[in-house]
């Protein structure tokens, strides 16, 4: 088939490697334009248009698509469909009617669970059970088209956002391959509505929220911390600079909450609640560390506090 695709992400990756694996014509790559990144803040293509150029494929970036010569050029490229992985701009009706089978998304949730910008940051914070990929139609309204199929994913105490990224990545490729196997095969695909009344939205991060307050419960800063990995990152004040927290468990236990009670095989954290269990930190202005190397180098001792 001749697709658009329009991503712009590493989480959009595996999704176009899949559909050119399986051999549909990529008539056109929407992705964001070249943004300034780095040190030195030069222009940085996205890693869709890097694989994009890869296969030599069409390129496109408009900053809108809402412009009219924008709308005029994508229709030129005649396609029977348009995949979306994480585009980051709004795709005018107009646009989402051009496809001759209409246009499709993989969203990074059990939908109607977590509609919106972060729907993985959500889940682990919220304390979910498991998480998953939706193929979907895309519609004007914010994640509410119909659904086509979906993969679930269980959350461990171990995943971070990161980890849960790179396997729903992998899942939404392999579901949109066989999505549009189907389309190809019987000119439509099947799709159930989403249930209004179990709709939540997962509004976008707020850097901060990457503050932890050790008064809340272990468990709580645990998923924090493992929702902000890897990025924000989670912080706290310890010897009056910020540490970064990038890995961390909740563990049974009490002390204040704050006090480091152990550095012996990772740094342990009094809370409200139950112990926070550091295995991985970063100091200001240096590498992320493991909790050994952190101690060692900077001579944390049982009873120093975080605030």
């Amino acid at each position: 088939m001749k697709i658009i695709f329009a991503g712009t992400p590493d989480f959009a990756v595996p999704a176009l490697a899949a559909l050119i694996e399986a051999g549909h014509q990529m008539v056109m790559v929407l992705t964001q334009p070249d943004r300034p990144a780095g040190r030195g803040m030069k222009l940085k293509a996205s890693p869709v248009k890097v694989l994009a150029e890869q296969h030599h494929l069409n390129v496109y970036q408009p900053e809108t698509l809402k412009d009219a010569a924008v709308q005029a050029h994508i229709e030129a490229a005649n396609a029977d469909v348009m995949i979306v992985a994480a585009y980051g701009l709004i795709i005018p009706t107009v646009v989402l009617n051009m496809p001759r089978f209409g246009c499709y998304n993989i969203h990074a949730s059990l939908l109607p669970r977590w509609r919106g910008a972060a729907p993985i940051h959500r889940s682990i914070l919220a304390g979910d059970a498991e998480t998953g990929v939706t193929i979907m139609e895309v519609v004007p309204a914010l994640d509410a088209g119909a659904m086509v199929s979906r993969g679930v994913v269980p959350i461990t105490e171990s995943d971070t956002t990161q980890t849960l990224h790179d396997a729903l990545s992998n899942i939404g490729a392999e579901l949109m391959v066989q999505a549009m196997a189907t389309l190809e095969q019987q000119g439509t695909l099947p799709a159930t509505q989403q249930d209004e009344t179990l709709v939540t939205y997962a509004h976008k991060l707020d850097k901060s929220e990457a503050a932890i307050d050790w008064h809340k419960s272990a468990i709580e800063i645990s998923r924090q911390v493992r929702a902000f990995n890897p990025f924000p990152v989670a912080q706290g004040m310890l010897k009056d600079a910020v540490c970064r927290i990038w890995m961390a468990t909740a563990k049974a236990g009490k002390a204040r909450a704050g006090e480091i009670v152990s550095v012996h095989d990772g740094v342990t954290v009094g809370c409200g609640e139950g112990l926070l269990h550091i295995t991985e930190l970063q100091a200001p202005g240096g590498k992320r560390l493991s909790a050994q190397a952190f101690v060692q180098g900077h001579n944390l001792q049982v009873g120093d506090l975080f605030t």
